[in-house]
């Protein structure tokens, strides 16, 4: 199933997407909600509504702004340095443990939403990912059972302010500003996608200048062990999110000169199967200014 959690002049639901074509499914029954916690929660619920998804209305996609597929997850975990090549150009010793950081709901927003530049520094990058949303709570899951956790992958710019992120040997500073983790804006089951969404192309772009371009079995550690590893050291609920690591070609490694996002660009991450995560980016306004204009 491929699901689509989006506003329209009725409000926020969850959609079902078919081609360009979506089927309100909160429409259908009122336990689906206005995120995918419903449907989480709920494993037999999108069965029992297939027979009146057939016949039920459908709207054009272009017509839904979306909106996070999971309003408030419990936790947002990130793996850093997960593909070899980007740990190479970013100056790291590849690691025996993967580098792990959270992010906070406030650093969070939907595609489609501006990605904002931060008064305090212009060095935003941007990081294509493979995110997964936890379907099923577990502690201490092996990675033979870490697939039956997973609801669903979604795409995700893990935006970075490298002046911070480098400012201590802690990266939560550089990696949670607010407004610059996009997410989706499509869910795709593990049905729908390879085992462990592994063999994708993964690329980011801005126009026509590519970025980044690899392919999720790229990664140093899978899905399976990403659950297994974080998992012995947490419960893992559902509707938390996982970030999966970026391939090379990030913007602070760029040379001769780092190739940061501007404002009046639009950033697009693209993987194969799941489809395009778009943010424009803006500039903050600075709110020092702001105030002595005033």
């Amino acid at each position: 199933m491929k699901y689509l959690v989006g506003q329209t002049s009725t409000g926020t639901a969850v959609f079902s997407v078919n081609d360009g074509n979506a089927v309100n499914l909160s429409a259908l029954d009122e336990r689906v909600g206005e995120d995918l916690m419903g449907l989480i929660k709920t494993p037999g619920l999108v069965e029992s509504l297939k027979s009146q998804m057939s016949d039920a209305p459908s709207v054009p996609v272009s017509s839904i702004t979306p909106a996070l597929p999971v309003k408030a997850p419990g936790v947002i975990i990130c793996m850093g340095l997960n593909y070899v090549e980007h740990i190479k150009e970013g100056g790291y010793d590849i690691p025996d443990y993967p580098a792990l950081f959270m992010r906070g709901r406030n650093s969070m927003m939907p595609a489609g939403a501006p990605m904002v530049r931060p008064a305090a520094s212009e060095t935003l990058d941007y990081e294509a990912e493979l995110m997964l949303i936890v379907g099923k709570a577990g502690r201490h899951i092996s990675e033979d059972d870490a697939l039956d956790h997973v609801f669903g992958y979604t795409v995700f710019n893990d935006g970075s302010v490298r002046e911070y992120q480098r400012k201590t040997h802690q990266w939560t500073p550089g990696k949670n500003f607010d407004n610059t983790g996009a997410v989706g804006p499509y869910t795709l089951t593990p049905d729908e996608l390879p085992e462990g969404a592994s063999g994708l192309k993964i690329e980011s772009r801005v126009g026509d200048e590519i970025l980044q371009s690899s392919n999720t079995a790229n990664m140093i550690w899978n899905v399976r062990q990403i659950i297994a590893t974080i998992s012995a050291y947490t419960t893992l609920e559902p509707g938390d999110l996982i970030a999966t690591g970026t391939p090379p070609g990030v913007g602070h490694a760029k040379k001769p000169n780092p190739r940061w996002l501007r404002p009046g660009e639009t950033v697009e991450i693209e993987i194969e199967g799941i489809g395009i995560c778009a943010s424009p980016i803006v500039d903050e306004t600075d709110p020092g200014k702001k105030v002595a204009a005033e």
